[in-house]
């Protein structure tokens, strides 16, 4: 079974190379923009592009059985369009829930031939890498909505669900939610993190305003989103499923252990 990782240079495609690998596969391809940045074991066939440049997934598709198809709505279309006239005959891809914006990813998936798995993460921990220079220069740290309360994800169970929906076609045709193992608010979140740093931090609640504010220097127009979104979690929690576990057969990580590998972000 030959596969193909796109988004292979980083973030979730990266470490789904790396459990494919962990699992077995001996014929994983990845498309990348950069693979010297990525440093891809040996035994991986390497190509250099991009799914949003569709000439460089022409050339990658050439042989592969099952896509992991990477999140990039401009080209999906197109993209899965060229996976069907290669043979390819199944998606494994990374979208989102109803309401998250993913949407067309899964529509232009189910609209070919190809046999699908639909893998819908929650929030990402990384995500609280955004208040690391905060806490390293300060004791506090400034966000809204304390009380808001999600079960953020960590990106390598992710990848550990797409590397088993890759490998076993009995997940075709399957969606699946996928959370961290516990449901916590932000306050609790930022106790995790001050816990592996034997520190005080104290979280200054802002303002809806306020917080946008905050965020758009490193989101830019996609504070307010964020912000939106986080606000909506105080009266309706997205509480934890255990899907990482039943799929991997292995417990999901929970955030004290993502702040605890992540450490020297925030020292």
């Amino acid at each position: 079974m030959k596969v193909l990782v796109t988004g292979a240079t980083r973030n979730v495609g990266r470490l789904v190379v790396d459990e494919l690998l962990r699992l077995g596969a001996t014929d994983v391809r990845a498309l990348t923009t950069d693979p010297e940045s990525a440093a891809l074991p040996a035994e991986v066939d390497v190509v250099t592009g991009f799914v949003g440049r569709l000439d460089t997934l022409e050339q990658a598709l050439r042989g592969v059985d099952v896509l992991y198809l990477a999140p990039h709505p401009p080209t999906v279309t197109d993209a899965v369009a060229l996976a069907e006239q290669a043979g390819v005959g199944r998606i494994v891809d990374l979208a989102g829930a109803v309401g998250t914006g993913w949407e067309p990813i899964e529509t232009a998936v189910e609209a070919s031939s190809l046999g699908w798995t639909h893998l819908e993460p929650g929030e990402f921990m990384d995500n609280y890498l955004m208040w690391s220079d905060q806490i390293r220069t300060t004791d506090r740290v400034r966000d809204g909505y304390r009380a808001a309360a999600n079960a953020a994800i960590d990106l390598s169970d992710i990848a550990a669900v797409a590397a088993h929906a890759i490998l076993d076609d009995s997940h075709v045709g399957k969606s699946y939610e996928l959370t961290g193992p516990e449901c916590l608010r932000r306050d609790e979140k930022l106790a995790a993190i001050a816990s592996v740093l034997g520190r005080e931090i104290s979280y200054v609640e802002l303002d809806h305003e306020a917080a946008v504010a905050e965020l758009a220097a490193g989101m830019g127009e996609y504070a307010r989103w964020y912000v939106d979104g986080v606000a909506s979690l105080v009266e309706a929690p997205q509480l934890a499923v255990q899907t990482v576990a039943e799929i991997t057969g292995r417990p999901g990580t929970t955030f004290a252990q993502w702040a605890a590998a992540n450490v020297a972000a925030f020292r």
